[in-house]
């Protein structure tokens, strides 16, 4: 991992040298031509030697600072994570978060969370690099499942950002993440609800093409008695508003849900159109608006008669 991270170094741009770097390479080349190739051999003999010669904190250091650089060069950086991802390094990651020091995990996993945030933005490396029958792709996503089973860990949140940035590489029938995400939603730490709610809404809002499958998932597994006491008593500015996103897309994209209407999210709805933290701007009170209006008709509908 620590080649990648020399690696992708090396795609930082240095247009100021270039040529005197060509005239220099091509000088080198003609220079070096000649030597044998066991040269070589013999170099990387040794530095694999003086590797396995090397303390177990060196090497844990080492690591930790392998993903810690490359947690900074990939944020923001299609060409870097494309990379990282072509190469063993991304294998490399998912291993470390799960046998690696305490370091090393946490390193590991704000470098993943960079990489999937990008992912995320761009569908040539989300379908290439995070593919649901990867193997790869597959190692990785069971590492950031393992870590929000288990509460109270510094991994979660990472972790949980990473499982949201990948909501739209999984499957129909990839319901296993909406359970633990839905559980955290009744966390006593507000930054783990928080996380868990726009988690969940990049699995429920409508970019999402499954976006119906998601929600319904989300209310078979009790979403709506989570959300409920969130939005009117969660935390504001961190927990209240995003718990509310979600519970509009719950009640737009399920209308017609049983739970919905026996818990009376209708009324939440409306006395929420009238408080001005949820409806902060134009495009909140449309979500807001379109959510009622949608429930409204549904649940009209079936006080008729109708199906």
């Amino acid at each position: 991992m620590q080649s990648v991270v020399a690696n992708t170094m090396a795609m930082k741009p240095s247009s100021n040298n270039s040529n005197h770097n060509q005239n220099q390479n091509q000088n080198q080349n003609h220079n070096t031509n000649h030597k044998p190739r066991h040269d070589a051999l013999t170099v990387s003999s040794i530095k694999k030697q003086q590797r396995e010669l090397e303390d177990p904190a060196t090497k844990a250091e080492m690591k930790s600072m392998a993903a810690r650089a490359l947690r900074y060069l990939c944020a923001g950086n299609v060409n870097i994570c494309r990379s990282v991802t072509e190469s063993r390094a991304l294998l490399c990651l998912a291993v470390l978060l799960e046998k690696g020091h305490e370091d090393v995990r946490y390193n590991s996993a704000l470098a993943l969370m960079e990489i999937t945030a990008v992912a995320e933005q761009d569908s040539s490396l989300r379908r290439s690099a995070f593919k649901p029958t990867a193997p790869v792709a597959k190692a990785v996503v069971e590492q950031f499942l393992g870590i929000i089973e288990k509460p109270d860990s510094e991994l979660m949140v990472p972790s949980i950002r990473s499982i949201g940035n990948l909501a739209r590489t999984f499957r129909a029938t990839e319901t296993r993440f909406i359970r633990p995400l839905v559980k955290l939603l009744d966390e006593t730490e507000p930054e783990v609800m928080c996380e868990a709610a726009l988690a969940l809404n990049k699995f429920a809002g409508p970019d999402n093409f499954l976006h119906e499958t998601h929600c319904k998932e989300i209310i078979k597994e009790g979403g709506i008695k989570h959300l409920q006491p969130q939005v009117y008593f969660g935390e504001v500015g961190l927990v209240q508003l995003p718990c509310f996103v979600l519970l509009c897309y719950l009640a737009m994209h399920v209308p017609d849900s049983e739970e919905l209407a026996n818990e009376d999210v209708i009324h939440i709805l409306e006395w929420a159109a009238k408080q001005q933290v949820f409806i902060q701007d134009k495009e909140m009170e449309t979500l807001v608006n379109e959510a009622k209006n949608r429930l409204e008709l549904y649940q009209s509908r079936g006080s008729k008669g109708y199906h």
